[in-house]
């Protein structure tokens, strides 16, 4: 107990005196600090609050932030030279490691410059309905270097920029109106002009359905068991999920009221039987 008490005192005594010999640079460094980070972080205010003005609201959030880091990375040298660390061997050290760290990066460096022609290019912005990579939902971020997406079924997806970059992407919000597209059968008994007319009076009753373009309903093939209509007509964009969902059920309605049956698939097999016994 006795040890503990001493290495307790001789640790009090080292720090005591070392504190009042560097008192002063403690206290310049606690105000560069404070300077630093004030300084920083009502730039970094003043940047995304008048930034999200002329520019979209990510790419200002995300200038704003590397702001305010370069002034922490400021306030760090700052201090390392208020207590006369020679910061040339740490210069000489941070380059060899970059060059090692260079070939080791180059994945980041591919998502950095990805992110940054993102930016430039905006294909898509943050609340945009889209598919990326086989990855439908909302794009909830883009950052530097990486992009996440909340999929339909609420499952959050990170994607790499130089993956979204370079893939296909579908925006579902860039256009004002979206086509609607069915393929519906109905028998070959049943009436082809009746049909149509049947499905173009249900579309032209929907208030979500676009005068122009107007509505097609066209016979596009001959099936094994059934004549395929195709039906389209077109929806404003934010309204398009639910003139889909509510066109198909009202002309299932129509067309069992009309008669017009739409057939099970069926198929014609002929077993070729022994020979009749005399």
């Amino acid at each position: 107990m006795e040890l503990y008490k001493y290495i307790l005192l001789i640790s009090f005594e080292a720090f005591n005196e070392w504190y009042q010999v560097n008192s002063p640079k403690i206290i310049a460094s606690l105000v560069t600090l404070t300077f630093f980070l004030v300084f920083g972080y009502i730039l970094k205010q003043l940047t995304y609050r008048y930034g999200v003005r002329v520019i979209p609201k990510d790419i200002a959030r995300s200038i704003s932030n590397t702001i305010f880091y370069f002034f922490l990375i400021l306030a760090g040298f700052s201090i390392l030279n208020i207590f006369d660390i020679d910061l040339t061997g740490m210069l000489i050290a941070g380059g060899i490691a970059g060059i090692i760290l260079g070939f080791a990066s180059q994945t980041v460096v591919s998502n950095l410059m990805s992110g940054i022609f993102l930016y430039i290019d905006r294909p898509v912005k943050e609340g945009d309905p889209v598919e990326v990579e086989g990855v439908g939902g909302r794009i909830v971020d883009i950052g530097f270097l990486s992009t996440r997406i909340v999929s339909w079924d609420g499952v959050l997806h990170r994607l790499p920029n130089d993956k979204v970059f370079t893939s296909l992407i579908k925006n579902f919000s860039r256009t004002t109106a979206r086509r609607v597209e069915y393929r519906i059968g109905i028998s070959y008994k049943s009436d082809v002009k009746l049909a149509k007319e049947v499905i173009l009076k249900v579309i032209n009753e929907e208030p979500l359905a676009l005068i122009e373009p107007g509505p097609q309903v066209f016979v596009s093939e001959f099936g094994d068991s059934a004549i395929i209509l195709n039906v389209r007509f077109w929806a404003p964009t934010p309204k398009w999920f639910d003139a889909k969902m509510r066109v198909l059920e009202n002309i299932k309605y129509a067309l069992d009221e009309a008669g017009i049956e739409i057939p099970y698939p069926q198929r014609v097999v002929w077993l070729k039987g022994d020979k009749e016994r005399g």
